[in-house]
């Protein structure tokens, strides 16, 4: 399904500065890579499995390592990384839904090429990395929660899915995680330090996460719809459900999570423990709560 001469584009005559590395970006090489290896996200995902229990075991016996600093240049480079992802991919999603429609934006997959689609292909290959969030996790023997692991798997695997047949939605899809991660990370980045920061800034971030979910579910509907109105739109009907039941699903986790963290009354939440397992999300220091 993925094409790589998409038109009309932005394309790097309309960047005033362009990046060295992404200049020699080949979007046909990327994707034919994509195309073959895809499936080793599912490998992935089972090595990641195998190594975080198996890792939580080997923990058991051994006392939790502090890694403060560690965790705070790890959550900085991935604030920093995301930060760059959003302001690279802005002005392509600006131009795709002003100069032509939001129908346009969520059915042209333009952004897979140049060198938005450079960032597409990092963006696809930093959920491999981001894995390395639950390192922290074990390693410090932090509780660690369904809705984290759950989530970076099926991240990968649907990120994988997408990108081989360069699914259109996939454009709002990336610039929404990118904007979202900008927050999480310089936050986790900050909580790393152990500085004290405001509840609200806790709450943001799992607000920014579930306005996340909803416009994937709400442009999921959208997909849907044009589709069976017989209307061409650039995302095959299996990774549309795919990303339909993903983001329904973390839209019911992240709200279970919002309601025990922020909402409910003495809550697990509220305990010493409980700090811990809010910060078990993405491995911020339990000292505080996280999300």
């Amino acid at each position: 399904m993925a094409t790589y001469n998409y038109w009309p584009r932005y394309g790097t005559e309309n960047y005033s500065v362009i990046l060295p590395m992404e200049q020699y970006f080949d979007s046909v090489k990327s994707t034919v890579w994509m195309q073959e290896n895809w499936h080793h996200s599912i490998t992935l995902s089972l090595i990641y499995v195998i190594a975080i229990f198996g890792g939580q075991k080997l923990m058991e016996s051994r006392k939790p390592y502090a890694l403060d600093w560690p965790l705070f240049l790890w959550n900085f480079g991935l604030a920093v990384f995301s930060i760059l992802g959003f302001v690279r991919m802005t002005p392509e999603m600006w131009w795709s839904v002003t100069s032509n429609s939001f129908a346009y934006s969520i059915c042209t997959a333009s952004f897979a090429q140049s060198i938005t689609g450079f960032w597409t292909e990092k963006f696809a290959m930093s959920k491999v990395v981001e894995f390395g969030d639950t390192a922290f996790i074990v390693l410090r023997k932090r509780p660690l929660i369904f809705l984290h692991w759950y989530h970076h798997i099926t991240v990968l695997v649907y990120t994988w899915h997408a990108y081989k047949d360069h699914t259109a939605s996939g454009r709002w899809f990336i610039w929404m995680n990118y904007l979202v991660h900008a927050f999480m990370y310089s936050y986790y980045a900050i909580r790393a330090l152990n500085i004290r920061v405001p509840k609200f800034l806790a709450m943001l971030v799992t607000i920014l996460q579930l306005i996340q979910m909803v416009v994937g579910v709400y442009i999921g509907i959208t997909v849907y719809g044009i589709k069976t109105a017989g209307k061409p739109c650039q995302q095959t009907w299996n990774n549309l459900y795919f990303s339909f039941t993903i983001y329904f699903s973390y839209f019911l986790l992240f709200c279970n999570f919002f309601y025990h963290a922020y909402v409910k009354k003495n809550n697990r939440y509220e305990k010493p423990i409980s700090k811990k397992k809010t910060d078990a999300v993405n491995g911020a220091p339990a000292t505080k709560k996280k999300l």
